[in-house]
């Protein structure tokens, strides 16, 4: 039992200390900008005493770097999911999903920063700098495409491309942080609410079917 408590232990302690190290990268990239952005500068700001702390919990910048980028989209993962649970129908969830992302964008800008930064300059061993968001991507533009596809099943929405229209949504909030690079004051609120307006006139179906199938 005691070996047992010991190993948990020292796995709680490895778990903190990751998390600690990926915080601190987190901040530092926003600040810093991720060329900047070194292990030196990343204990200094973690307040660890030695760079080898990072390198014991991380192979390489790489690898620290992917944990980060995992870490921002899981977040954003588990706030979307809240924010769309229950939508009764899909303009609802279309609206939800554009708000959503734009209120998580003004609640957590250090980590959209740092996301930005390290798409615009992070090159990998393999020299793509978006090998870690291809899949992402490609999820979340499905998940959008479902809810335009649910919207035309039921008549909600017109007749359009899906794949065009998710990535047109999905681009209008994704540029967001580069925006506020230059109007870090914007109204936000406003701001989602006039693209949700938008998205909604540009997807709503004119003459919806009634409920006998006939249209209006």
């Amino acid at each position: 039992m005691r070996v047992s408590q010991a190993g948990e232990g020292r796995s709680l302690a490895a778990t903190a200390r990751r998390a600690q190290i990926v915080a601190a990268t987190i901040e530092t990239i926003a600040e810093l900008g991720y060329p900047q952005t070194s292990f030196a500068r990343i204990a200094e700001r973690a307040g660890l005493s030695s760079t080898r702390l990072i390198s014991y919990h991380f192979a390489g910048k790489d690898e620290l770097i992917g944990a980060v980028v995992t870490e921002v989209h899981q977040a954003i993962g588990r706030f979307m999911t809240e924010r769309l649970a229950g939508r009764p129908d899909a303009r609802s969830a279309l609206r939800a999903y554009i708000t959503g992302v734009v209120e998580f964008v003004a609640e957590h800008r250090a980590q959209m920063q740092a996301l930005m930064e390290i798409f615009l300059d992070f090159r990998g061993q393999d020299g793509d700098g978006g090998s870690y968001d291809a899949a992402t991507e490609r999820q979340v533009l499905g998940s959008l495409e479902e809810i335009l596809r649910w919207g035309q099943a039921t008549g909600e929405f017109r007749d359009f491309d899906t794949f065009v229209m998710a990535a047109t949504v999905q681009r209008s909030v994704d540029g967001l942080p580069f925006l506020l690079r230059t109007e870090p004051d914007l109204d936000l609120s406003h701001y989602a609410d006039e693209l949700a307006t938008i998205f909604d006139l540009a997807t709503r179906n004119r003459h919806p079917l009634s409920e006998g199938g006939d249209a209006r």
